[in-house]
């Protein structure tokens, strides 16, 4: 069993701060890849499925940022995981908007979350850093990340979190290069012959022929769909 666990602050006064992007990751993969629903245990949310060969728990702790350790720690006890188990997504100050990167142990930078994890279960497990830039002075940081993305930083982050829950597969089977490249292709995607990027990046599995029929729309009313399920 594997632990994806994303760092945020409960509560919907925080769900779309920067410091809650890893709540928001979590969120894509799972609806991305068929997670069960979410449900309370380990001091968090969990939602449970499979990426790839790999069964997945994923984990968004409800004991607020600085206490983030306690929810993981209690899920690793439970699983009987190792720290090589668990990969937690979370919020970078120093990369840019929108770069992603992925390590496996070091220090916790003065990260909260990463704090109260490294106390709980050490350092020897994978974080997926997401840029969200940095205000430019330590007195704004606080300020800035329980703070509201942007209009504007839509552009940037809706890809990455496709692009993430695009890689997540390849994340779980332990190939780092090929999840970043999923993000890559989503983040900055290659341009086209006359010089302008695509205006949508395909997924790593969209490079098979489309069918020479273009499927018809569904005309079926609700009920008629609810009827057909059970027939």
């Amino acid at each position: 069993m594997q632990i994806f666990v994303g760092l945020g602050n409960p509560g919907k006064q925080y769900s779309m701060n920067r410091h809650n992007i890893g709540f928001m990751a979590l969120d894509a993969i799972a609806d991305a890849h068929g997670f069960g629903p979410w449900k309370s245990k380990f001091q968090g949310l969990i939602s449970e499925g499979r990426l790839g060969g790999d069964k997945v728990l994923l984990l968004k702790p409800e004991t607020f940022m600085n206490r983030s350790g306690q929810s993981v720690g209690e899920a690793m006890r439970f699983y009987k995981s190792d720290p090589q188990d668990v990969t937690v997504f979370h919020d970078e100050l120093d990369l840019a908007p929108g770069k992603l990167k992925v390590k496996t142990g070091g220090g916790h930078a003065g990260h909260n979350g990463l704090r109260s994890i490294h106390g709980h279960i050490g350092e020897a497990y994978r974080r997926v850093r997401m840029g969200i830039g940095h205000p430019g002075r330590k007195e704004l940081v606080a300020g800035y990340v329980l703070h509201d993305f942007a209009r504007a930083d839509q552009d940037w982050l809706d890809p990455l979190l496709q692009g993430i829950s695009d890689g997540a597969a390849e994340l779980a089977a332990g190939d780092s290069g090929r999840f970043m490249n999923a993000v890559a292709l989503r983040v900055s995607p290659p341009r086209s012959s006359g010089g302008q990027k695509s205006k949508k990046a395909p997924a790593p599995q969209d490079s098979a022929p489309k069918p020479a029929v273009e499927e018809q729309p569904d005309t079926r009313s609700a009920l008629q769909k609810l009827a057909d399920r059970f027939r």
